[in-house]
């Protein structure tokens, strides 16, 4: 299996020589496109472990970490020239894995990388099963959907419509197609019911700011826009 390391590390020269380095080794290096919203890259590269550093543009490694712990069990590495033990007990207790002090010999990262990896994904797959839409992640194993820190719980069937329309956001998804799609899901569900959900939905979404998010298309369907 391909390995893809997320490395969220602003200093150029040192992530383009782990790159190169981490390549050699056959791992897909990315990093962050914006480090304003590392979240972003995040949710659509799904790496299988994350080299974070603590000082950061705009928000610090902590607020990042913290973020991808709210989604996601991936496997997180601090990589910080930090050496107040304070900064190692915060790094763990924040759920990450390993913490290296800069500078640092890249043969024992690998080495840590490549044990890292092997506990984790020696039984399973631990790869990020979330969604991102209009800045809030829907998490697909827990059913809630989060926005700035706020979080909402969706019912099933709720969950299950607001799913369906974001992985075809910006299309419009028919009412027979969800109807079908609710009943091949084994959910009991007629047109009322259907429309009962929706309206539901919208209501929960406008607790975080997404009630306009969901779009009726009269005697279309629905779809979910991009703000």
């Amino acid at each position: 299996m391909d390995m893809n390391i997320f490395i969220v590390e602003d200093d150029l020269a040192i992530y383009n020589s782990l790159k190169e380095r981490l390549g050699q080794w056959s791992f897909q290096v990315s990093g962050p496109t914006d480090f304003h919203d590392v979240m972003k890259s995040f949710i659509q590269i799904k790496p299988h472990l994350v080299i974070l550093d603590i000082q950061l543009p705009a928000y610090d490694g902590f607020h990042w970490c913290r973020e991808i712990r709210a989604v996601s069990k991936v496997p997180i590495i601090f990589l910080s020239s930090r050496d107040h033990p304070m900064d190692m007990v915060m790094a763990m207790n924040m759920g990450a894995d390993d913490y290296i002090q800069k500078p640092f010999h890249t043969d024992v990262l690998l080495a840590k990388i490549q044990a890292t990896l092997r506990r984790t994904y020696a039984y399973t797959d631990e790869t990020s099963d979330v969604l991102e839409w209009n800045g809030a992640m829907i998490d697909m194993k827990r059913g809630v959907i989060r926005l700035d820190g706020n979080e909402v719980e969706l019912t099933k069937n709720e969950f299950f419509i607001l799913a369906v329309l974001v992985q075809s956001k910006d299309e419009i998804v028919s009412r027979d197609e969800l109807i079908r799609k609710l009943w091949d899901d084994e959910r009991f569900v007629n047109d009322n019911t259907l429309t009962v959900n929706v309206t539901r939905l919208r209501q929960k979404l406008a607790e975080i700011g997404l009630g306009d998010a969901i779009l009726t298309k009269k005697g279309m369907g629905y779809m979910a826009v991009s703000l």
